[in-house]
């Protein structure tokens, strides 16, 4: 088939000299995906809805994914990639861009085979302007394996979400949401690792990744450590509703886990304000999502992102959280905790992202079968 323009050729955007149908990068890894967290302020839901991109696997997916007590529902969605790369749809998930990095509309639609499924028609509105995160890569051996574009922004949510008979209207005084987008390359299942992956796999990894909404002001904090504490990629700043930004230092971190366990219960964010000001900003979890169940981010064994799964699929499903030995990989994935976080006095909203797999010196852990042996380490 010939390679004709497309519609946003017409447009004086491009970055390279090829038709924005293409990225300027062969890498089968190349991606372009969003992440919304929307989250009840009393701890009893948390929805995430994300959807992808991968130009060089001609893939199109999304999923949707609401925590609500002891259950998770999970909607995904896969597709072939078209040309029209501003229908942000997949199955029945569609992300509609209505004024951009300033309204958007998540849209989940009922399967009329079965009406007490997963379904939600949310506006998402930012409440401060959006903040570059800082240029994220990751190496194994001398490959790059990861390099990201991100940027980050908190804001209200209103509508309604559908789930197992019950309706849960979103209110902007009672819910926040966050949200992410990323391009750049990062692993798609299905790629032979060679020598790096059988050679070079990381003895540890560790991770926070924190958008906290307050009243007057948004606050990003991100830590990545190896192993031995060595930090790879750092951030904490604050975004103040003018759009003015001030860093807050290094963040230091310090995390109480359920004993046996490495999922946290609580933590503080040690930073360090104007004029060298010691800052504290404590989140206290109030509910959890591990993104391997139903949001397809590894080690998820049941889909994976920018896997294809043929044209026009769908798949909905739920999870029963109750016994965390019905899912053993949840636990080696990276998990989404809602939370309720101070700082300064003040009360805000947010998520505190959190994975720890294998050794992480600063916190005690030894390997990849280390845990928690009492409540705060």
């Amino acid at each position: 088939m010939p390679d004709r323009p497309i519609a946003l050729d017409e447009y004086p955007i491009h970055q390279v000299p090829l038709s924005l149908r293409h990225v300027a990068t062969s890498d089968r890894n190349a991606y372009d995906r969003c992440i919304f967290h929307v989250m009840d302020h009393s701890g009893r839901a948390l929805l995430i809805v994300g959807l992808g991109v991968y130009p060089n696997t001609g893939v199109i997916d999304a999923y949707a994914t609401l925590r609500l007590g002891d259950r998770m529902y999970a909607v995904r969605a896969s597709d072939a990639l078209t040309d029209d790369r501003l229908a942000l749809t997949v199955g029945p998930l569609t992300v509609t861009v209505e004024e951009p990095l300033a309204r958007l509309r998540l849209t989940c639609a009922a399967d009329p085979g079965d009406p007490d499924g997963l379904s939600c028609d949310l506006t998402w509105n930012a409440a401060f302007p959006a903040a570059w995160e800082p240029h994220h890569t990751q190496y194994r051996g001398d490959r790059l394996m990861l390099e990201g574009r991100r940027f980050v922004q908190a804001g209200t949510c209103t509508g309604s979400i559908r789930v197992a008979g019950q309706e849960l209207a979103v209110t902007a005084g009672e819910w926040t949401g966050t949200r992410d987008r990323s391009w750049g390359v990062r692993p798609i299942p299905g790629e032979d690792g060679g020598r790096a992956a059988e050679e070079l796999r990381p003895e540890g990894f560790h991770w926070i990744w924190c958008p906290v909404r307050f009243d007057d002001r948004f606050v990003m904090v991100i830590v990545q450590e190896d192993a031995d504490g060595h930090r790879t990629l750092n951030e904490a700043l604050v975004v103040h509703d003018d759009g003015r930004e001030v860093q807050l230092g290094w963040p230091h971190t310090d995390i109480g886990y359920r004993p046996g366990t490495r999922h946290p219960e609580r933590a503080v964010l040690h930073l360090t304000g104007p004029g060298r000001k010691p800052l504290e900003l404590t989140a206290e979890i109030l509910t959890s999502s591990p993104l391997a169940l139903g949001a397809g981010y590894p080690p998820a064994d049941d889909w994976q992102h920018g896997t294809w799964r043929g044209r026009g699929w769908t798949d909905r499903r739920s999870y029963d959280l109750t016994d965390p030995a019905a899912h053993p990989l949840a636990a080696y994935g990276v998990s989404d905790h809602a939370a309720r976080f101070t700082l300064d006095g003040r009360t805000g909203y947010g998520i505190f992202e959190h994975g720890s797999f294998g050794r992480h010196d600063p916190s005690g852990f030894t390997g990849y079968d280390s845990v928690a042996r009492e409540a705060g380490r």
